[in-house]
């Protein structure tokens, strides 16, 4: 059995300086971005609450229900960027076109669906998540205006893929700034009636995301423009697509879209377990999901820059430089999340208190954001290594490791720890992650066979061969 150290070693070395440099081009502008959208949704929740506790829960419900459409949709951005960092990799412009054009439409799917459903039946959507009138009744009111903002986010988050993986991550950032101080000055304005306009409340939040939405797009276009990023605006080109292509991209789309359809699904029934507690609990559940989004926000810009970075050389051939690279930022980021979730927790007091909790439901928000940052660390290595593995093309490993384990040991443990020993509320939610340990093991026996190794492109097919014969690497036959 071989050791570890002999699993890891390659013939690459890696200059960690220049190495850190090229994260930190890709990785701080994504983290930024993100976490401007994170602050934005931080800032409505203290904003709504002066308007009372109900209403911060009502709008954090609403929010799980954008985290499903999250999901339908993550799919078709994630086997996008395979193909768009593989390709940019090996130089291969004119399918990055066609398959940019086939990620927007899939895309667009999910987007338009769920914004009919939030529009034309808030009344199911609320039913479904609590069965408090008071909350159902606010969120309601919200999601009828914010399901128009949902396929213009959609739309967003294909251009801002696009733009990551071919490294021009400033352009996404910029247009997430203007999103965010748009998002401060409506909800400003609307929600409490400034400037002559009326006081709308729960409504005013959801006209400034819809407002804020539409200026995303509008800034990130006339800057692609402005600054002649490839790919983006060939509109001409984006639809020229041969049955070959679709169905190599619906192949290595199709494990993805499963994994976060299949985990959307389960999430949401765990935010039913959660949206069905006590009014103190569901609101500390609310913000939790605020604050667990800065976290969230500050890795996913790492984990964009291990796909970017993986996939770029998976795609250009360079398959001992890719594994190399790979293990490494799946332990940078561990540790770099960790020190997050750290300053997170000391600072939680204060903050919790701004957001507007108090007494059970700041005990209870205290207590989760202590069980999310010790698991944090494992939880985000799993996350950072599926993302390594879908970008260097193997799509199904992961997927299939996270769909099994939801339901065949999350789901178990809090049903039954909730609906038949009736557990405090704390120890359902810690069940949430009783599966991440389990996972990591796993996934790092995975990460270190190199049988993730799976180019799409010409130049990456044409050097795998050698690559599994000198690691004694056995996946099948390559195409």
């Amino acid at each position: 059995m071989k050791s570890f150290t002999s699993t890891r070693k390659t013939d690459v070395k890696v200059d960690m300086r220049q190495f850190l440099g090229m994260i930190a081009v890709i990785a701080i502008p994504v983290a930024l971005q993100n976490l401007l959208s994170t602050t934005g949704s931080m800032v409505d929740t203290i904003m709504l609450a002066s308007l009372g506790e109900k209403t911060v829960g009502a709008v954090g419900l609403c929010a799980q229900f954008s985290s499903l459409l999250f999901s339908c949709y993550w799919g078709f951005v994630g086997g996008g960027m395979l193909f768009f960092s593989q390709y940019w990799g090996a130089g291969d412009h004119e399918n990055i076109r066609k398959s940019y054009g086939m990620t927007l439409s899939f895309m667009l799917i999910p987007g338009i669906a769920f914004a009919i459903f939030a529009v034309c039946f808030p009344e199911v959507v609320m039913n479904l998540y609590t069965d408090s009138k008071d909350i159902q009744v606010i969120g309601i009111q919200y999601l009828k205006i914010i399901g128009f903002a949902y396929p213009l986010q959609v739309i967003a988050m294909a251009m801002s893929a696009l733009l990551r993986s071919i490294e021009r991550v400033k352009i996404p950032l910029a247009g997430g700034i203007a999103a965010v101080l748009t998002n401060f000055i409506c909800n400003y304005i609307l929600i409490f009636g400034k400037l002559g306009f009326p006081a709308l409340g729960v409504r005013g939040a959801a006209i400034g995301t819809v407002i804020s939405s539409a200026v995303n797009i509008l800034v990130i276009v006339v800057l692609a423009k402005a600054h002649k990023a490839p790919f983006l605006l060939d509109f001409s080109q984006h639809f020229k697509w041969n049955r070959k292509l679709i169905k190599l991209y619906l192949q290595k789309c199709f494990p993805i879209i499963c994994n976060e359809l299949l985990i959307g699904i389960g999430n949401m029934m765990i935010n039913i377990v959660l949206g069905h507690q006590v009014d103190e609990a569901i609101a500390a559940t609310a913000v939790f999901r605020t604050l667990e989004g800065i976290i969230i926000s500050f890795f996913s810009g790492f984990s964009n820059a291990s796909s970017i970075l993986v996939g770029k050389e998976v795609g250009a051939g360079h398959h001992e430089l890719a594994f190399a690279r790979a293990w490494r930022l799946v332990y940078l980021c561990s540790g770099l999340i960790g020190g997050v979730a750290l300053i997170l927790i000391l600072v939680h007091q204060p903050l919790l208190h701004v957001m507007g909790l108090s007494g059970a439901s700041f005990e209870y928000a205290t207590g989760m954001l202590i069980i999310y940052a010790v698991i944090c660390l494992i939880r985000m290595g799993n996350w950072v290594q599926n993302d390594t593995f879908r970008a260097a093309g193997d799509a199904g490993f992961g997927s299939i490791m996270e769909i099994t384990f939801m339901f065949l040991m999350v789901q178990p443990a809090i049903h039954l720890a909730n609906d038949y020993f009736h557990a405090p509320f704390l120890l359902v939610f810690a069940l949430c992650y009783i599966d991440e340990p389990v996972r990591y093991i796993i996934m790092q026996r995975h990460l270190y066979s190199r049988k993730w190794i799976r180019p799409v492109s010409d130049s990456g097919l044409a050097t795998i061969g050698a690559f599994r014969e000198k690691y004694g690497v056995k996946v099948g036959k390559v195409k």
